[in-house]
C-alpha cells in the first residue's frame, strides 16, 4: 500500500491531474488492495492502565488477581525494564507518536505548565499538528480506528482523537474524571469533557468507566465484524487515577488482605517480582524518604488506609475482568489470534497529598458543595471520593523509589506485556530497556506500516526517533538500544538520561534535588546505590550526553519558584 501511496505523489504539472489519480486509486485500486492485504495484517489492541504501578498486576508479583492481564503474559513477552513519562499526557503523546515530548508539542500536562513556558509553541500541552499518531497511520493503511477511554491530548476539534486518525471514539478530554457519572473530580474543571466522534456526549446512567469502555469497544468492533480490514483499538482507562473507585463486590475481594501494612506488604512484593523473574534476586527495595511508618498510625487510620488499598485492588481487578471480556468477545468471532495485544501504563502509581489518613482533604469544602464524601463505609463507590496515598503508593511501585511525577524509577518504570502475532516469545520475561517511544515503531512494524520518515500527506512532520523492536519479539537477540546510545528525558524541572545499564537522575522540583545521582538501574531497579562517585568517567559522560540532549530538543528551563500544585490550582479551592 505504500507503493500505491507513493504513486499518487508523481509530479504532475497540474493539481487536477493529481486528484484524479487519487479518485481513481479510491475507486478502483485501494479497495482490492485493502482485501488482499487485510487477511494477513493483525488486529491491534493497545491497552493503557492510568497510574499503575510497577507491581500492580499479577505477572509482576501483585497480590492483585488480573487474570486477563496474566493470560496474555504467558502467551506473550513481558518487560522488566521499560520506561515511559512520569505523567499522563506526555507519556501518551509518546506513545501515540513515537517523538519525544518536548518535540510532540506535549512536554507537561497542560495544567502543570507555568505562564512562562507557555508563551512557545512547542509547550502549550496539547499535540502539536507537525507530529502523526499512529492510528493516523493505521487508518492511512486501511485498519479500522477505535479509542475508548481518556485522551488529554487536546479538547478543541482539530485535538480530538477523532480529528487524529480514529473513526469511532469515546474520549474523555480533561486529566481525570468520576468512574460512575458524568461529573469532574477536581475543582479546577468547570465540567467533565467527554465526546463521541467528535461531538459532547452524555453518559448512560448505568456508567462505569472500565466497563464502558470495553462495551463501546466491543461495539466499535461489532459494526464492522464483516469487514475484512484489521481493527486498531485504543483502549486508556480511567483506572487507577484518582478518584480511585470500584464497585464493592471487586473492593471486598481484598478484604483483610492489607492489613499488615506497607513495609510488610512492600517486601512481599519484592519478594514476588523476584521469585517471577522479574527483579534480579539482590535488588534491594528504595523506601521513598519520608514515606510514615505503618506502625505510627492509630488504629483507625490503619482501618481507613487498609480500605483504601482494598478500592484500588477492586479497582485494578475490575479493569482487568474488563479486559477479558474483550480477549472472549475476540474468540467469540475468530478474531483473537490475529490480535496483538499491549498492555501498559502511562506512569507510576500516583502519590497526592489530597487525601491523608483519617479521611481529610484540603478539597472538603468543594466535596461538600457537590456532594463527594470520603467516608469509610461507602469508599470507592458512586460519591466517594478516594486517594491511595504516599504510603499505599509505596507497595503499588515496590521495589521502587518514588511514584508520579518523579523521575525515579516508581515515576517511570511500568509493566509492559505483548502478545500475538509477531511476538514468537511466549511466557518469557525480558529486562533489556525499552522507552516510550519505542511502540510506536513496533506497532507500525508488525502490522506491515512504513515509517512516515518526516513526511506525511506532504507534509514536513517530526520523525519518528523511537527504536523500532519488532525482530527482537521474535527470534533476534540483538539489544533494542545500543549501550553507546543515550535515551533524555525531562519533565517539569526533572531530568534523567539513559544509557546501557545506566540511569543519571535529578529531581530539581519535586524533591529540590541540585545534585545528579548515577544508578545501574538492571542490578539496582530501586536505586539504593549512588554510583556518582565509583565512575566518574561514566556520569561526566552521561551529563554532556544529557546537555547535548536537551539543546537539540529545546528543553526549556523551569522558572524560578515554581510549584506543581499551585500551578495546577491557579485559582486556589475552598
Amino acid at each position: 500500500m505504500n507503493g500505491l501511496n507513493r504513486f499518487l505523489k508523481v509530479r504532475s504539472p497540474l493539481t487536477s491531474e493529481r486528484g484524479f489519480a487519487r479518485f481513481l486509486y479510491c475507486i478502483l485500486i485501494l479497495p482490492f488492495f485493502v482485501q488482499a492485504q487485510s487477511a494477513n495484517r493483525p488486529n491491534v489492541v493497545l491497552i493503557l492502565a492510568d497510574d499503575l504501578g510497577y507491581t500492580d498486576i499479577s505477572p509482576y508479583g501483585s497480590e492483585i488477581k488480573t487474570p486477563s492481564i496474566a493470560q496474555l503474559a504467558r502467551e506473550g513477552l513481558s518487560f522488566t525494564n521499560y520506561h515511559t513519562a512520569a505523567n499522563c499526557a506526555p507519556a501518551r503523546a509518546m506513545l501515540l507518536t513515537g517523538v519525544d515530548s518536548h518535540r510532540n508539542g506535549v512536554p507537561n500536562i497542560p495544567e502543570s505548565i507555568p505562564p512562562e513556558q507557555l508563551a512557545y509553541d512547542h509547550y502549550q500541552g496539547v499535540l502539536s499538528d507537525n507530529v502523526v499518531t499512529i492510528a493516523s497511520l493505521l487508518q492511512d493503511n486501511g485498519y479500522h480506528t477505535y479509542m475508548t477511554g481518556k485522551w488529554h491530548l487536546g479538547h478543541t476539534p482539530n485535538l480530538l482523537p477523532s480529528a487524529r486518525g480514529f473513526d469511532r471514539t469515546i474520549a474523555m478530554a480533561d486529566t481525570g474524571a468520576d468512574n460512575w457519572e458524568q461529573r469532574t473530580y477536581l475543582p479546577i474543571y468547570d465540567q467533565v469533557n467527554w465526546y463521541a466522534d467528535g461531538s459532547p456526549h452524555t453518559l448512560p446512567d448505568d456508567f462505569y468507566s472500565s466497563k464502558y469502555f470495553i462495551d463501546k469497544t466491543i461495539e466499535f468492533v461489532a459494526s464492522n465484524e464483516g469487514s475484512d480490514q484489521p481493527f486498531f483499538a485504543y483502549i486508556p482507562f480511567q483506572a487507577v487515577h484518582i478518584p480511585v473507585q470500584a464497585p464493592r463486590e471487586y473492593s471486598d475481594k481484598y478484604s483483610g488482605v492489607y492489613d499488615e501494612g506497607w513495609s510488610v506488604l512492600r517486601e512481599k512484593r519484592r519478594q514476588a517480582a523476584i521469585a517471577a523473574g522479574v527483579i534480579p534476586a539482590e535488588a534491594r527495595a528504595g523506601v521513598t524518604p519520608g514515606t510514615a511508618e505503618w506502625d505510627s498510625l492509630t488504629a483507625e487510620q490503619k482501618r481507613y488506609d487498609t480500605r483504601r488499598m482494598e478500592v484500588y485492588a477492586g479497582m485494578v481487578d475490575a479493569m482487568d475482568e474488563n479486559i477479558g471480556r474483550l480477549m472472549s468477545y475476540l474468540k467469540s468471532i475468530d478474531e483473537y489470534d490475529n490480535t496483538i495485544f499491549i498492555f501498559t501504563s502511562d506512569n507510576g502509581a500516583a502519590s497526592t497529598p489530597l487525601m491523608d489518613s483519617d479521611g481529610n482533604s484540603p478539597l472538603k469544602g468543594w466535596f461538600d458543595t457537590v456532594g463527594y464524601n470520603t467516608d469509610y463505609e461507602t469508599l470507592g463507590e458512586k460519591g466517594s471520593w478516594v486517594a491511595i496515598g504516599p504510603g499505599n503508593a509505596s507497595v503499588a511501585g515496590s521495589p521502587l523509589l518514588y511514584y508520579k511525577f518523579h523521575a525515579n524509577e516508581g515515576g517511570l518504570r511500568v509493566p509492559l506485556v505483548m502478545s500475538g502475532p509477531g511476538i514468537a516469545r511466549r511466557g518469557e520475561l525480558t529486562d533489556e530497556f525499552t522507552f516510550v517511544t519505542d511502540l510506536a515503531p513496533t506497532i507500525l512494524s508488525l502490522t506491515g506500516i512504513d515509517d512516515h520518515q518526516g513526511s506525511h500527506n506532504g507534509q514536513v512532520v517530526e520523525p519518528i526517533v523511537g527504536s523500532n523492536f519488532a525482530e527482537y519479539l521474535g527470534v533476534s537477540a540483538e539489544k533494542i538500544h545500543l549501550d553507546s546510545e543515550p535515551v533524555g528525558y525531562e519533565l517539569g524541572g526533572s531530568s534523567v538520561l539513559f544509557k546501557g545499564d545506566y540511569k543519571i537522575v535529578i529531581n530539581r522540583f519535586e524533591q529540590n534535588e541540585s545534585e545528579w545521582h548515577l544508578y545501574n538501574i538492571k542490578s539496582d531497579p530501586g536505586e539504593t546505590k549512588d554510583l556518582m562517585n565509583e565512575l566518574p568517567d561514566l556520569f561526566a559522560e552521561m551529563l554532556l550526553d544529557y546537555e547535548v540532549w536537551e539543546e537539540a530538543n529545546d528543553v526549556l528551563p523551569m522558572p524560578e519558584g515554581y510549584n506543581r500544585g499551585r500551578t495546577i490550582f491557579r485559582g486556589g479551592f475552598n
